[in-house]
């Protein structure tokens, strides 16, 4: 997921039944997205592999990371081109051992410089700051500084993912501090997906970094 400018990651809503597969497709067909993340709760992992696998053949299509969140066993079974890990759900080392060196393998570490450099020593592809704004996707525990991108990408190389409440009116002073990604639900899925996109890729684009 290294890429020289600040690109779209998309997060699943809870909900991925229905239509969703149809929405996916059309949110990946309206403007540039470079991953996925599939992140269901409160079921099994039979039932997550069956909502899964149409999702995940459409990110195929499209060149798209598909992305597991939380669950390294679940990543495995789907042959996932990665997993997202909160720090309650599981070690980089032992996501690499299962997943495989190409996996891509990120870490959520909120508003903590200290579990960033932690997980950059242990191997993370990326790791992941906020919320930055207030979230209506889950309960928002900390109010991340903006700052906190720039400190990271002014002395790493792995790159850094901005979340939590981003907007196409509100993701520029993002992409200008130097997040590599957007990582995107509501601002996204709450309303039409495939403007919502093109919006995003508009007001990514020509931003001073």
């Amino acid at each position: 997921m290294t890429a020289p400018d600040c690109q779209l990651y998309l997060i699943s809503p809870l909900d991925v039944s229905g239509d969703f597969a149809a929405r996916l497709a059309r949110a990946l067909d309206a403007g540039p997205v470079a991953a996925f993340q599939f992140r269901v709760k409160g079921i099994d992992e039979h039932a997550a592999v069956k909502l899964a696998e149409p999702l995940q053949a459409i990110c195929a299509q499209h060149d798209v990371a598909f992305i597991v969140n939380d669950s390294i066993s679940l990543a495995k079974r789907l042959g996932a081109d990665g997993v997202h890990l909160g720090q309650d759900d599981g070690e980089v080392a032992d996501a690499r051992q299962r997943l495989g060196k190409e996996a891509q393998i990120g870490v959520a570490c909120k508003d903590s410089r200290h579990l960033a450099m932690e997980a950059g020593e242990a191997g993370a592809d990326y790791v992941s700051f906020g919320a930055f704004y207030p979230s209506t996707t889950k309960v928002t525990t900390v109010q991340a500084d903006i700052e906190l991108l720039s400190w990271w990408s002014n002395l790493f190389e792995i790159p850094v993912v901005a979340i939590g409440g981003i907007t196409p009116a509100n993701c520029a002073p993002l992409v200008a501090a130097g997040a590599d990604f957007l990582a995107v639900c509501n601002g996204v899925w709450g309303g039409d997906e495939a403007q919502a996109v093109a919006d995003f890729a508009r007001a990514m684009t020509g931003v001073a970094r």
